[in-house]
């Protein structure tokens, strides 16, 4: 697959990755390379037309920084200031991922295996400045993502981080996840109840994805997660450091691909936190301060 100008390839060993600084620091592929065998993608490759496009719903990868997923009706107050987001997706009304996967970031290091990127948002209808970066790592059998937010600001700011990676889904794959529980969602997808794993979401035992639609909102996430696809012979495993303690999980019908999103809070956490409710993720930041994790996908043979 041919490189598009100003994108990055990282190799080291049989991995290879592609990321697109300029459409939102979007990873292009993740290829795992056998000998005498065809190449594995371990991530959905970008779409040609999302790359034409530059659109980072039809990349492997994007990151989502200040925040994740949905902020309920594009509107939270913070500390007595009200702020209203413009909606920034089609067909979506409120204010979705925050800024990082629309914006172009700026290369700060590249070798062989590692590139940093970097992008700085000034204060606007987000009062809050910041810089955001992402530090890729390719290893022998794995590619590691260090995200990090830094309060640029005078006044405190809510942070959130996650990746929203798309992967293959041919028949027989299977998402095997320690988590505790779920929000079920309205028409918005905007959480109104958390509930136990319901019997046919028992992600610690691990389902097949080839009859499941999903798009919710999990608690309780260990850090750990595994993608099996048995037609491969092929488990990528997951593994994050705090504080990336909730998964998003999309299942969309009829398609040959989900996401499991490694993220540090729920759905509109500014909100639901501004309400007393516990275990939301939301996190403050301090002027000054960091916030930050890394997020590792590991190769290995089904045995």
């Amino acid at each position: 697959m041919a490189s598009p100008a100003g994108s990055i390839v990282l190799r080291h060993g049989p991995l290879e990755c592609g990321i697109s600084p300029s459409c939102g620091g979007s990873i292009t592929r993740l290829m795992l390379y056998r000998d005498e065998q065809p190449p594995i993608h371990l991530m959905r490759p970008a779409q040609p037309q999302g790359i034409d496009r530059s659109d980072p719903n039809d990349m492997s990868c994007h990151p989502l920084v200040p925040f994740s997923n949905r902020i309920a009706g594009s509107h939270f107050v913070f500390h007595g200031r009200a702020v209203d987001l413009p909606p920034n997706a089609p067909f979506i009304q409120d204010v979705i991922h925050g800024h990082g996967w629309k914006t172009p970031w700026n290369v700060v290091e590249q070798d062989d295996q590692t590139a940093l990127l970097s992008f700085s948002h000034e204060a606007d209808c987000w009062p809050y400045p910041y810089r955001a970066t992402q530090r890729f790592h390719l290893d022998e059998d794995s590619l590691s993502i260090t995200l990090e937010l830094a309060n640029l600001g005078d006044l405190p700011m809510p942070a959130g981080l996650g990746l929203h990676p798309y992967f293959p889904k041919p028949l027989g794959t299977t998402l095997t996840a320690e988590l505790d529980g779920v929000w079920l969602g309205d028409d918005r997808h905007i959480p109104v109840e958390r509930v136990p794993l319901p019997i046919g979401w028992d992600f610690p035992h691990g389902i097949a994805l080839d009859e499941a639609v999903l798009d919710n909102n999990f608690t309780g996430w260990s850090g750990l997660a595994a993608i099996d696809w048995p037609s491969a012979g092929t488990r990528l495993t997951v593994e994050a450091t705090p504080p990336f303690r909730h998964a998003v999980i999309y299942v969309p019908a009829h398609q040959d691909y989900f996401c499991f999103e490694p993220v540090s809070h729920m759905t509109d956490a500014v909100n639901r936190a501004a309400t007393g409710e516990s275990g939301t993720g939301f996190a403050e930041l301090a002027p000054g301060q960091v916030f930050g994790g890394t997020i590792r996908f590991k190769v290995s043979s089904l045995r």
